[in-house]
């Protein structure tokens, strides 16, 4: 009996072992190398049989964190990127690459390229949702969670360069926020939780947004308001906050970077809101001119 329960006690050990291993870390994934796909990429992502484009969809997800921007941007964002938006991927294959993308969101800062780019292929996971309906309840509010807790927590402001590519934390971020915005399952308290996360991150403390990210993180909101959803007055109330009263912005680099950044995204709004024929957003223009007019 005592060698009975000693065996099935290592059977359980080693069950245990076998589902606490990592996820693959390799990049390129076993099978390719880099030629091999780049010529898949070539052929407009053509990969017949299912299993075999299900199960590189799942491995390519580890080429997020790979330093070369040819394999993490060229090659796994725009091959998963097509597979989604072509509906050639699994539900079991959405899931997994879910679950695997969120976890990246919260994994060690390392060269800055993870957590990015989890979140830029994760607004393409959120889009299918979007799209047509497949998760759960319960998943789609972990999303939000998720989602939120990292555009909040950026403090990477890189953005690109000309060897290492994009790292872009807050565009990346935005546009996971601009997918979840336009989910119809998601009502006003979880947009007024998407809102916020945007307002925290317009005007980082001490930092010149220089590529793009303030139309980056204009665009949820443009969306949210086409939702119908607010109203003009708490648009109104909601751009009051960024104006700071009584601050000289041209006495420091801090208040040059907070003006730069909160105009930048104003006029962001102002001007795409003027020139969207959908006037559903005209909503938001009472309160965004208030706001620029009380800014230095």
């Amino acid at each position: 009996m005592k060698r009975i329960l000693i065996i099935a006690a290592l059977v359980l050990a080693a069950c245990a072992s076998a589902q606490a291993q990592p996820r693959s870390e390799r990049c390129p994934p076993a099978g390719y190398d880099s030629a091999r796909l780049e010529a898949l990429k070539a052929a407009d992502w053509a990969l017949p049989d299912d299993g075999a484009r299900n199960a590189l969809a799942r491995a390519l997800a580890a080429c997020v964190a790979a330093p070369d921007p040819a394999l993490r941007d060229g090659i796994a964002f725009e091959g998963l990127q097509h597979w989604m938006r072509a509906g050639a991927l699994s539900p079991e294959t959405l899931a997994a690459l879910a679950d695997d993308l969120q976890a990246r969101l919260t994994a060690p800062e390392g060269a800055g390229f993870e957590r990015p780019f989890a979140a830029l292929v994760l607004s393409e996971v959120a889009r299918t949702d979007r799209v047509t309906p497949w998760m759960s309840a319960e998943r789609r509010a972990s999303l939000l969670d998720a989602s939120v807790t990292y555009l909040t927590s950026v403090r990477d402001y890189r953005g690109f360069d000309e060897a290492e590519g994009w790292r872009h934390g807050v565009a990346h971020g935005s546009d996971l926020m601009l997918q979840l915005a336009l989910n119809p399952a998601f009502g006003k308290p979880e947009l007024t939780r998407i809102r916020d996360a945007i307002a925290s991150q317009v005007a980082p403390e001490e930092h010149f947004y220089i590529y793009g990210e303030s139309e980056r993180l204009a665009a949820p909101i443009l969306y949210i308001a086409q939702r119908n959803l607010f109203s003009e007055a708490e648009w109104t109330q909601y751009f009051a906050q960024f104006p700071t009263a009584g601050e000289n912005m041209f006495a420091s680099q801090a208040g040059l970077a907070r003006r730069h950044d909160v105009n930048a995204f104003l006029q962001a709004l102002y001007l795409n809101a003027r020139l969207d024929r959908n006037s559903d957003d005209d909503v938001l223009l009472p309160g965004v001119e208030a706001a620029l007019r009380a800014m230095p």
